[in-house]
């Protein structure tokens, strides 16, 4: 672009406030379909940030035909390569997503550099969006006494009865509404995949 498109691109840049996208690195990874509605919606209001533990490349999983081209799109672009949650300062973000990332029950849900940002956040009232199984990433964030940031709050995700379809349902590390419901907040389920939200003070 010439000075004039390159000034208006970063005077856009600058106008725009700015969203962290935090996804898992786990191998049960990140729902292709959820990432692209985010990352795709997001984009339009946010300069965004993708954020995974260690900065590792996202694993898509569900991956099919009307998604498959946008992932392989998106991979090519600079700004595909995830930052390390680690480095991630939240004062500088203005908003956090949490895509569906079956992967976050196994590192996110235990992240204690989420938990930092996610304190941030809360303490700030910035807004806080967590989709399906990213829902289990709120889990790591917890006070010095052991309660829960959320405590209080009313949420949704990923109900028992949901989980239980699944194969390995024994062996999952959390479980979302039970840690919910014993964390003092309250759990909001619909009916198994209906589309159901939940927004309480600044948490989607």
């Amino acid at each position: 672009p010439g000075p004039s498109a390159a000034a208006a691109i970063m005077s856009d840049r600058l106008g725009k406030p700015t969203c962290l996208i935090v996804a898992s690195a786990a191998a049960a990874g990140v729902s292709a379909q959820s990432f692209l509605h985010c990352f795709t919606l997001a984009s339009s209001a946010f300069n965004l940030q993708v954020a995974t533990p260690g900065g590792k490349p996202i694993d898509f999983v569900d991956v099919n035909e009307s998604t498959v081209r946008w992932i392989q799109d998106f991979r090519m672009k600079s700004y595909a390569s995830p930052a390390k949650l680690e480095s991630i300062d939240g004062a500088r973000y203005h908003a956090l997503l949490i895509p569906n990332c079956p992967g976050a029950m196994t590192d996110l849900a235990n992240s204690g550099y989420l938990a930092k940002i996610l304190q941030h956040f809360s303490t700030e009232s910035k807004p806080i969006c967590a989709v399906g199984h990213g829902v289990a990433a709120l889990c790591c964030a917890t006070n010095e006494d052991k309660s829960w940031v959320f405590q209080g709050y009313s949420l949704t995700g990923p109900s028992v009865y949901e989980l239980v379809r699944q194969p390995n349902f024994a062996s999952l590390p959390i479980i979302v509404e039970d840690f919910v419901k014993d964390s003092g907040a309250t759990f909001s389920a619909s009916s198994p995949d209906a589309v159901h939200v939940v927004l309480d003070r600044h948490l989607v």
